[in-house]
């Protein structure tokens, strides 16, 4: 049973490990998209704009005013 636990405990260090790795590759790709100031805006738009489409569909199916 103790071997079961310490299973299980390895999991929220695999989930913080893979979501870091994933951010990081995402930060990586787009760095050199960063040196352009047009890009640059065309980037934190985009970002933008996904975060607010996220943000209203979530709204809209939860049903929140």
């Amino acid at each position: 049973m103790n071997e079961f636990f310490l299973n299980v405990s390895r999991y929220p260090r695999y989930l913080i490990t893979f979501t870091l790795g994933v951010f990081y590759s995402i930060y990586e790709w787009l760095k050199p998209l960063g040196k352009r100031p047009v890009t640059l805006a065309a980037l934190v738009g985009i970002a933008i704009s996904g975060f607010f489409f996220v943000t209203f569909t979530l709204r809209a199916m939860l049903g929140l005013a």
